[in-house]
Formats: C-alpha cells, sequence, structure tokens
C-alpha cells in the first residue's frame, strides 16, 4: 500500500512477475509431454523461470518504448543504412538465440524437436513478439535454403549457431547470422506474382573478375519491396521475375547484405514502417538498386521454394499468437484475483467468472492445437502427418489469428483502465494480435490455400478423419459436429465463399477432438458445450450455465 498525501493507494494487485511461465502452465505442460517432447521438460522449466523474471518482463517495455532507428548515411554522408536498436532488443535477441528457438529443429537430432521449438517458442511470445519475427524468419529459411548448395555450405553454420551477433559486418566475420524475407510489392501485396523486380544474370567473367568462384550464377537485381522484414539482417530471401532461355517467372534469390568481396550490397533502406505494434522490430521499405543475389532453387519455381520458409512462417503465427493468449490471460487473472469490487474479488464474482473462464478455455485450446500442429512438422516424413500439418496450418493461422484481438480486447477489459494504459503490457498485447493474421497471408488467403489443399489432395479429409476419430464415442455433440464437417468434404469442391466458416470449424473439431482426449472434463465438456454444439460468434463470456469456472481457472493459473 501507497500512501499519498491526500490518499492512500490499495485494492491493487502486485505486478505478475517472478512467476516460472512453464511451471504455472498445465495445459501446456501436457501438451508437451504428449506430443513427443517429455525430453525437453527440465530445460522448458528452466527457460520460464528465467522469462518470468521481472528484469527479463521489463525488457519488452523498454524495447518496445525505444523502437529501432534508421541511420542512412553515416557522419561523413556515406550510405550506411543501420538500423540501431535499443539496448533491451539485444537482450532479448541473445535469449533467444541462445536458447537456440531459430534453429534447434534443425540440428538437435532429437524427436520432438519441433514440439520442443514450439514450447520454447510459445513462452518467448508471453515476454516480447517484435523479436520473435527475425527469429522466426532465420528458423523458417533453413529448409529453403538445403537446396542452395554453396550458400547452405557457407551460411548454414553460422545461421545454426547459438551465438547473437548484431554487429553489421562480411558474414565471415560474424560468430552468428540472422535471415529476413521480403515478398510484397507496393502494387500486389499478397498477389505477389504481380510483382516488377526484375531479376537479370551477372555476366559471368564479370562476376569472376569481382568475387572468384563465389560470384559463380550471380544475378543483379532492381525494384523494391513495400515490406522488407528486419533490415539488419544478414541476408534476405526475395522473390522476383526472371526471363532465363524463355522460362519465366518468379524465383527465389538469396540477397546478402555484404557481397563475398566485402562491399556493401546496393540494398537503399527507404523507411522504416510506423507500425501498430510490433514496433520493438524493424520493418522497411527497400529499394534494390543493382542489388546482387543468387538462386535459390529452380528458375520460375520462386513460390514454391520459398513456401518452404512460408510453412514454418505459418506455424510460427499460430504458436505465437497462442502465447500472447496465455499471457493476456495470466495478466488478466492475476489481476482479478487481487482485486476486490463490490465486496469480494473480481475473480470471486460469477459473470467475471464466466468471462475469464471462457478466456482459459481459448488459451488451452489454442496451446493444444499448436503442439499438435508442431507434431505434424516432426513426423512430416508420415505422409498422413504431413497432409494433417498442410489443412492445419492455413485453418489454424486463420482461426486462432482471429480469435487474438477479441481474446485481447476482453483480457483489457477484464483489467479496465489499468489495462488500457501504456504501463501494463495489455495495451501493447493487444496490439501484437493483428499482425499474425495479416503477416504471411492475410485470413482469406489462409482459407483459399485451405480450399486448394482440399482440391489438389483428397485425401487430407482422411488425415483429418483419422485425427477427429481418435476422439470419436466421447461426446455426441462432437461426434455429431465432426460427422457433418467431415461429410462436407466428402464431395470435392471449392466453396470460396464459405471458406472461412470451413476452416474454423476445422480448427474447432480438432481443438475439441484434443480437450475430449486429453484434458479435464470441466475443460473438455465447457469446450463442446461453447464452442461444438453452438456457433462461437459473438463476445466471450457466454459459457452456459452449470460450467465449472471453478475448476477451469484453478487450472490455468
Amino acid at each position: 500500500m501507497t500512501t499519498f498525501e491526500t490518499h492512500q493507494v490499495f485494492n491493487q494487485a502486485p505486478p505478475f512477475e517472478n512467476v516460472n511461465l512453464f511451471a504455472c502452465d498445465s495445459a501446456l505442460q501436457e501438451a508437451v509431454a504428449r506430443e513427443g517432447a517429455a525430453w525437453a521438460g527440465a530445460q522448458l522449466h528452466a527457460l520460464g523461470a528465467r522469462l518470468g523474471r521481472a528484469e527479463v518482463l521489463d525488457l519488452a517495455r523498454l524495447a518496445n518504448a525505444h523502437s529501432p532507428v534508421l541511420h542512412s548515411v553515416d557522419r561523413t554522408g556515406r550510405r550506411i543504412d543501420e538500423v540501431e536498436f535499443h539496448p533491451a532488443w539485444h537482450e532479448l535477441m541473445a535469449l533467444m538465440i541462445g536458447a537456440g528457438v531459430h534453429a534447434s529443429p534443425w540440428d538437435s537430432g532429437q524427436s520432438g524437436a519441433q514440439v520442443a521449438r514450439a514450447a520454447q517458442y510459445l513462452l518467448f511470445g508471453q515476454v516480447e513478439n517484435g523479436a520473435q519475427c527475425p527469429v522466426t524468419m532465420t528458423y523458417a529459411c533453413v529448409p529453403a535454403l538445403r537446396q542452395a548448395g554453396a550458400i547452405a555450405d557457407k551460411w548454414l553454420p553460422k545461421i545454426l549457431s547459438r551465438r547473437y551477433d548484431p554487429r553489421s559486418l562480411p558474414i565471415e566475420q560474424k560468430a552468428g547470422a540472422l535471415i529476413g524475407m521480403g515478398m510484397t510489392e507496393k502494387q500486389g501485396g499478397t498477389d505477389v506474382r504481380a510483382n516488377t523486380t526484375r531479376a537479370e544474370p551477372l555476366d559471368p567473367a564479370e562476376a569472376r573478375a569481382r568475387f572468384g568462384a563465389e560470384g559463380e550464377g550471380a544475378w543483379r537485381i532492381v525494384g523494391h519491396k513495400w515490406f522488407f522484414s528486419a533490415p539488419q539482417s544478414d541476408a534476405h530471401l526475395i522473390l522476383a521475375q526472371t526471363d532465363d532461355e524463355g522460362s519465366a517467372g518468379l524465383s527465389c534469390f538469396f540477397l546478402p547484405r555484404y557481397l563475398p568481396d566485402g562491399s556493401r550490397n546496393a540494398i537503399r533502406v527507404q523507411r522504416l514502417k510506423n507500425k501498430l505494434g510490433n514496433r520493438s522490430n524493424a520493418s522497411s521499405e527497400v529499394e534494390f538498386e543493382g542489388a546482387l543475389a543468387w538462386l535459390v532453387g529452380k528458375v520460375g519455381r520462386g513460390i514454391p521454394t520459398i513456401l518452404d520458409m512460408g510453412g514454418h512462417t505459418r506455424l510460427d503465427c499460430v504458436i505465437g499468437t497462442a502465447g500472447i493468449m496465455r499471457a493476456a490471460l495470466t495478466h488478466a487473472l492475476h489481476h482479478a484475483r487481487g482485486r476486490a469490487a463490490f465486496g469480494r474479488k473480481l475473480s470471486e464474482q460469477p459473470l467475471m467468472q464466466n468471462v475469464l473462464a471462457d478466456l482459459a478455455l481459448e488459451s488451452e485450446a489454442a496451446t493444444a492445437f499448436a503442439l499438435r500442429l508442431a507434431r505434424c512438422f516432426d513426423e512430416s516424413a508420415d505422409p498422413a502427418q504431413a497432409l494433417l500439418g498442410r489443412i492445419l496450418t492455413p485453418a489454424g493461422k486463420y482461426w486462432l489469428c482471429k480469435r487474438g484481438p477479441a481474446f485481447g480486447a476482453e483480457a483489457m477489459e477484464v483489467m479496465g483502465g489499468n489495462g488500457y494504459v501504456e504501463d501494463g503490457p495489455l495495451a501493447r498485447l493487444y496490439r501484437e494480435f493483428p499482425v499474425n493474421s495479416i503477416w504471411e497471408g492475410s485470413g482469406n488467403v489462409m482459407c483459399l490455400d485451405l480450399l486448394r489443399a482440399f482440391g489438389k489432395t483428397p485425401a487430407a479429409r482422411d488425415a483429418l478423419a483419422a485425427e477427429l476419430g481418435l476422439a470419436r464415442g466421447a461426446h455426441a455433440a462432437f461426434d455429431s459436429f465432426a460427422d457433418g464437417l467431415l461429410e462436407d468434404l466428402a464431395t470435392p469442391q471449392a466453396d470460396e465463399f464459405g471458406a472461412r466458416r470451413l476452416a474454423e470449424r476445422i480448427v474447432i473439431a480438432v481443438q475439441a477432438a484434443l480437450l475430449l482426449r486429453h484434458a479435464p472434463a470441466s475443460v473438455s465438456e465447457a469446450f463442446v458445450a461453447s464452442r461444438v454444439a453452438v456457433n462461437v460468434g459473438g463476445a466471450f463470456g457466454r459459457l452456459p450455465a452449470g460450467t465449472d469456472c471453478a475448476a477451469i481457472l484453478a487450472r490455468a493459473l
């Protein structure tokens, strides 16, 4: 209690800090174990304890209060295109890179590595989200770069390094490397086939004269990118139009920040974007003034090549959203337990219990779905798991990310004015939700991709049916819901108008199946009653009478 000259400050919840973010999350612990990463339990406990410390949580505040600054030229007027970050950003990046969140599935050699890494990412998502962007892109670039021969040999050891090295230097002088991406342009946005950036092969003699053997296969890039994520990265994967011996179309290129001779590449950062959220991270608009890049994959096959990266970034949109949901829930529930109104704690009032329990259900379902999806990536050598991941990735990115802003607004409302002001984390978390819905394909793009998956591979329905079948018989309403969904998928069709509703039904069915199989009855029964037996829609806090809110909330935190 604080005493002012005119009054005493009481009835305030203490800050949510010095909490083990893994140990207090039963749903996450259980999902890690059942999806194949029980071996990572001790590591995740240690990480959860570190991330929940007051000083680490405050790094997020500082990194977002002090946004990155672009320095186009140095004091003498030489072009440098450098981005300056607050020290808190670098500490957060060092934490993530040191934990291997960018690399562990690719070099750990352990089964369940994607699941373990997903749990790490979900925990970091409860702390700060801007730093997750370059980490995600670095993680996601590996499948694409493995197609790149000499580039992979030179760059992958630095990409997989556990040492964060923010210095602007040629790759040979770096202890670790970050990779970004650039796909969209002003005139096309999501329609990347409308890109106008062009690539022309560099004259082989000129390439050899400048770079020796490393110059082989160089292309000159002229054009722009409207969103060039993390311009401080050591290299980017980009798309550009090519025309080589009659083979035209978009191709994927590896664009380094420094060229093999140590000179800066001709990448001109025009500005940093003034974004709604994700303020700690630098997103830029750039021009390529004859920049040099090297082909990844085949000429004209840029979209399939970069989609190897896109699938993993979409996975992180799902996991990241689940992490922000969990953070918003814990802050709201902690506040409600520490503050009284109208004679009793907020958390003891029936209507508030309904709201909090509804949020807890959504958060647990999101966590269960995210880690189940990560297992699909772990087991992608199994055709059925690969197909399941192929449909759950766009469906999950659509529905979970779409639920995010409403979730954040409701959690903020629990805290009232304390949540709305920038002094606490809820306003920042609320601003973070929309980016996962927009980045790597908006909701409509995800739903169209889902239709494309079913249209190209009818066996995807069988993979979904097998997953839902594991929970058959546990609840009559679920069985009816699953039957109706699978019946609608029995005949190949492209119902574009209803694609959003289809994606929603798929995710809710999978979440319900997971909770019916693995969660306590208080959780699974309430989820089925509020999501499966009725249309979701509307605000949170509409759980049916008889819901055991106390049991749900005791499990949540």
